[in-house]
């Protein structure tokens, strides 16, 4: 994985390529792959999934809260944008099915962490831009559990164990996304259920490919950051 890659991602229903990176612009009007004035179809998914942090709580916490110091850097190769305190225009790529493309661009906003202690991610516009053709609603929550290292690595090999700090953090999160597509003409007179099912299928592999990468350079970033060991878990090698 590129840390600095310049690249960004075409997502299609059957493989996937690398596009040159296109810059934050507003899609000329009146373009001749403009979608009509449809009402948009609708995808969904909920995906939830969880990554450790080998530190205690408050320190992953203080972390978390400077999102400015690593959030562009673990977005990478999608491009980010900071939008106000805690906002930000990320481009995540094209993605498409049946010969349709859609340059994907959403404003996240990453909240502070609530009375609880969890962290809300949410959908917000981003400033002089409206989407060509499709709508997204993204709403995340991640909790920060602190596990005594002795219970999380009980089966580990004893070598492996005693590189642990004395408490790791887990990290679990859920997301419920919602992407409304206009689809044109040629594509609404396909089969209903063929195009959800294609859709659903599309949105579940962004997800899940997306969120491998980030979670990988969120971890790799905040160890590195903190000069702290990131031993690799014995059970999932």
């Amino acid at each position: 994985m590129k840390q600095d890659s310049a690249e960004y991602q075409t997502f299609e229903a059957s493989d996937e390529n690398y596009y040159p990176d296109v810059s934050f612009r507003q899609p000329e009007s009146g373009s001749a792959d403009a979608p009509e004035e449809v009402e948009p179809i609708w995808f969904q998914t909920h995906f939830e999934d969880s990554m450790e942090m080998y530190a205690d709580a408050e320190t992953v916490a203080k972390h978390l809260n400077n999102h400015k110091t690593w959030f562009c850097q673990c977005a990478s190769p999608m491009k980010a944008e900071p939008i106000g305190e805690n906002g930000y225009d990320l481009l995540i790529g094209r993605f498409g099915a049946f010969g349709y493309r859609v340059e994907a661009r959403i404003g996240l906003e990453l909240l502070p962490p609530d009375a609880e202690g969890c962290y809300l991610i949410q959908t917000i516009p981003v400033p002089d831009y409206t989407s060509p053709g499709y709508e997204v609603d993204f709403r995340s929550a991640m909790k920060l559990v602190e596990i005594p290292s002795q219970e999380f690595a009980a089966d580990w090999p004893s070598a492996e164990r005693a590189k642990l700090p004395p408490a790791i953090t887990s990290a679990t999160w859920k997301l419920d996304l919602a992407v409304g597509v206009c689809f044109p003409k040629f594509i609404r007179s396909m089969s209903q259920p063929l195009i959800e099912k294609t859709g659903d299928a599309l949105l579940e592999k962004i997800i899940k490919q997306v969120n491998r990468r980030l979670t990988y350079k969120t971890q790799l970033v905040f160890h590195e950051s903190l000069g702290i060991p990131f031993p690799k878990n014995p059970k999932k090698h």
